[in-house]
């Protein structure tokens, strides 16, 4: 019961954060965005790693993992919201999912064996990537300009979500997740929201105010939603979490009226699969 409660509330938590991401973004500066969601979950975390001491094993390649995992969240967030910034959320959304699917290339690349199933179903990630990716013939001729824009940034959201995905898992095993997840806050303070601030540019208008705050607060709340739902069902918890995109798919159809074409859903939907099965595969 907890696996399923903590991977069906990772799924919630994310795609909250994704839908709120996808407004404050065309409100503020995608990188303000970030900062703010920073800060916001830099607040929360900070106490939490505080309560359990600085971990013993904060050296080596537990810093070095900790580093990467918090580095590429953190541009993994400003790329996304980019490509939220002009995109459609039931199109980045899908692509991001396959985050999973790229953190298991890279554990082949580094060594570990690729089974046949494994394989097949990154074939299938792969094809629905493509066509999803094909502009619907009816989209205005402005959004059709932007829309290989927001499938490249999509991707490269992915390809950093990913690897990040990779090392956090990595740090996970050598630290507590207090200290894991308090990474990528650290980081974007002090790399992003500081400069910001020093220069005279984070800033925050009265109708992103709140939805930076759900996005920090989500951010957060999914990851320990996700790190206790594995411990009692590693499999259930991650197919379950990667579903975000599926309810911000849904949301997004409610509370933006987008649409897709045919192929796009049917691009969408190898993605959706492809992730969850790979999410048991992988497990």
């Amino acid at each position: 019961m907890l696996a399923i409660l903590g991977g069906i509330g990772a799924a919630c938590a994310w795609a909250i954060s994704l839908l709120c991401s996808s407004r404050s973004s065309r409100l503020i500066d995608p990188r303000a965005v970030v900062a703010w969601v920073m800060l916001v979950g830099l607040v929360v975390t900070a106490p939490i790693a505080a309560l359990t001491g600085v971990p013993s094993a904060l050296h080596g390649s537990a810093l070095v993992w900790l580093i990467v995992s918090g580095a590429g969240n953190v541009c993994g967030l400003i790329v996304n919201y980019y490509a939220l910034r002009i995109g459609q959320v039931s199109v980045v959304a899908p692509i991001v999912s396959t985050e999973g699917a790229i953190a298991a290339t890279i554990s082949v690349v580094t060594g570990q064996s690729l089974a046949v199933s494994v394989a097949l179903t990154l074939v299938m990630i792969v094809v629905g990537v493509v066509l999803a990716s094909v502009p619907a013939p009816d989209l205005a001729a402005h959004e059709a300009a932007r829309h290989p824009r927001t499938i490249a940034l999509a991707v490269a959201t992915a390809g950093l979500f990913g690897v990040s995905l990779y090392a956090t898992g990595r740090a996970g095993a050598l630290l507590p997740a207090s200290w894991v997840v308090l990474s990528a806050r650290l980081i974007g303070v002090v790399v992003l929201a500081l400069p910001l601030v020093v220069s005279g540019r984070l800033r925050l208008t009265a109708r992103a105010a709140p939805l930076v705050v759900a996005s920090g607060l989500a951010e957060v709340a999914g990851f320990y939603a996700y790190t206790l739902g594995s411990r009692h069902g590693l499999a259930i918890a991650a197919v379950l979490s990667s579903q975000f995109a599926v309810l911000a798919m849904g949301a997004s159809y409610v509370l933006f009226g987008e649409r897709l074409s045919r192929v796009q859903y049917a691009g969408v939907a190898c993605v959706l699969v492809g992730v969850a099965v790979l999410s048991v595969l992988r497990a």
